[in-house]
């Protein structure tokens, strides 16, 4: 069973912080996810959603501020490189790219650390974003590629074959384990996200569960 820790070890450690992603490496994980987007400057960053929500309860629009301005309401904000050697290859980074954002900062770093001594193997790149997914698949083709879908498996499947992929993360909510063990007949590698359940990820194995994303890396420790 493949343990993947969401934005690093979401339930342990503030998500998508480096604290977090270095909490999860305790837990002995498989894999971790975070996700990231681009500030006004260019700047890659790993943060959920749109806006950044400060201890105030003030919302930044990323897009609209400096990384040094968004600093100040987020200390640990960290930039996708520096979690990136963080984490230095320990075990692959599943990077959740959201839609709409700004990829060559995105497509450039990955490229230096390519060159750095990072392997194809060790990065894997996700979207809900078919534009996005493919955006990247046409810039990283050798990067293997996650389409993220929320509620069907026939779109995940037609959108996995544009991008040359077997792999597919699904809403946990609308999975069953008929349709897993259905997905693993078709060589598909499915993913649930967010799934903390491990009496639950327990009863899927039998039926070909081969992984799960999930906030408490603890729990599934080997």
């Amino acid at each position: 069973m493949k343990i993947i820790g969401h934005r690093g070890a979401r339930g342990l450690a503030p998500e998508n912080t480096i604290a977090s992603l270095l909490k999860a490496l305790e837990h002995n994980v498989d894999e971790i996810e975070f996700d990231v987007r681009v500030t006004k400057d260019g700047v890659v960053i790993l943060l959920h959603d749109p806006h950044l929500t400060d201890a105030a309860g003030n919302r930044l629009r990323v897009t609209d501020y400096t990384y040094k301005q968004l600093l100040e309401h987020k200390a640990d904000l960290p930039e996708f490189e520096a979690a990136m050697r963080a984490i230095n290859r320990k075990v692959p980074v599943y990077v959740e790219v959201k839609p709409r954002v700004d990829l060559r900062p995105i497509v450039k770093i990955i490229k230096k650390l390519l060159k750095d001594g990072w392997t194809t193997s060790d990065i894997l790149l996700g979207s809900k974003s078919q534009a996005t997914l493919k955006a990247l698949h046409q810039e990283l083709p050798e990067i293997q590629k996650i389409v993220i879908e929320r509620w069907s498996i026939i779109k995940a499947r037609w959108r996995a074959r544009q991008v040359d992929t077997k792999r597919l993360s699904m809403n946990h909510h609308v999975l069953w384990w008929g349709l897993i063990a259905s997905a693993k007949r078709g060589g598909w590698e499915l993913y649930p996200y967010t799934l903390n359940d491990v009496d639950k990820v327990k009863r899927w194995q039998k039926h070909g569960l081969i992984g799960t994303i999930t906030d408490f890396p603890d729990r599934f420790e080997k």
